[in-house]
């Protein structure tokens, strides 16, 4: 079996934090490996913890354990967000109070988050009316980025991850992002919001009573509400949504992307941006090993319906 050096790593790094942080990670479990590596601790050693006198109250949570370069600048103030938003009722997972964070350990950035138990898939239309309400709040009274470059990310990993791309390969992707963050700087958006980021279905769960709360806030800054809304359409190009998820997601925001100019653009923008994390993980990650030529490779050859996978396929 081949082995994943990221997920041993980040396995790694979680029973370092939590031993610092009197929490028991015993038993904890990687739901998902890409631009962060995420864990649900169990929720037995962290009432342990409690029960032992720790510092660490009780409560299942989520510890997320980020690899993208610009992490220690960007997760204090994704926090304090995301705390921001709970606190006036906005429905999103909440940080874990009780643990004083971010906390950096051996290069890594981790968080702790409150677990929120899901059943089944959330629906286009809650990720619609969900954004919609999130496009509606004020810009917190905190130090927010504004998202000017959306593919600096992948820049960088062209930069510093020569290893895993050929010569041919990266000067077509310099060449590219030059070309489209050019592209970019032309859009006629509108007025800027508080942006998700990475407002993809994925990222919204259904609570076990039906509502929907938002997480992964990693990409959490001001922008043009253009750049949360085409993860939706983008769905349907890569990862199999249907037309009618997408017509659904339009409806119960409110406006139809696909009626903007500027959409072809932030379409092949989009692409390039879901390049990235498989230029920066291919190194470690098995999958990102498998996927990153199957994106390259469709993007080279110029087709834009070409099949992307979020994990293996069965």
């Amino acid at each position: 079996m081949e082995t994943a050096p990221l997920a041993e790593e980040a396995f790694r790094v979680l029973r370092e934090v939590c031993a610092k942080i009197g929490i028991d990670a015993r038993g904890a479990r990687l739901l998902r490996l890409r631009s962060n590596a995420v864990f649900k601790l169990s929720g037995n050693a962290v009432a342990g913890n409690r029960a032992a006198g720790n510092r660490v109250a009780g409560g299942e949570m989520v510890v997320r354990i980020a690899t993208a370069p610009d992490a220690l600048t960007r997760l204090p103030v994704v926090v304090e967000v995301a705390r921001w938003l709970a606190d006036r009722g906005f429905p999103t997972v909440r940080p874990a109070d009780e643990v004083d964070q971010p906390i950096v350990h051996d290069g890594r950035v981790v968080t702790f988050w409150r677990y929120v138990p899901s059943r089944g898939r959330p629906t286009t239309r809650q990720l619609g009316r969900v954004l919609r309400s999130l496009h509606r709040e004020p810009v917190p009274p905190v130090g927010l980025r504004t998202l000017t470059d959306p593919l600096a990310e992948v820049r960088h990993a062209v930069e510093h991850r020569a290893e895993v791309l050929t010569d041919t390969q990266r000067s077509w992707l310099s060449d590219r992002i030059e070309e489209l963050t050019g592209r970019w700087r032309d859009l006629d958006t509108g007025s800027p919001v508080l942006l998700h980021g990475d407002a993809w279905i994925d990222n919204l769960l259904r609570c076990q009573d039906g509502h929907v709360v938002l997480c992964d806030w990693d990409g959490v800054a001001v922008g043009p509400r253009e750049w949360d809304l085409v993860h939706t359409y983008h769905g349907q190009r890569r990862f199999g949504l249907s037309a009618s998820d997408v017509d659904e997601f339009a409806r119960a925001y409110g406006s139809d992307l696909r009626l903007w100019p500027g959409y072809g653009t932030l379409m092949e923008v989009r692409d390039m941006y879901a390049v990235g994390i498989h230029i920066r993980n291919a190194s470690g990650d098995p999958f990102s090993r498998q996927e990153l030529p199957r994106r390259l490779d469709s993007l080279t050859r110029g087709d834009g319906h070409a099949r992307w996978y979020m994990a293996a396929p069965a």
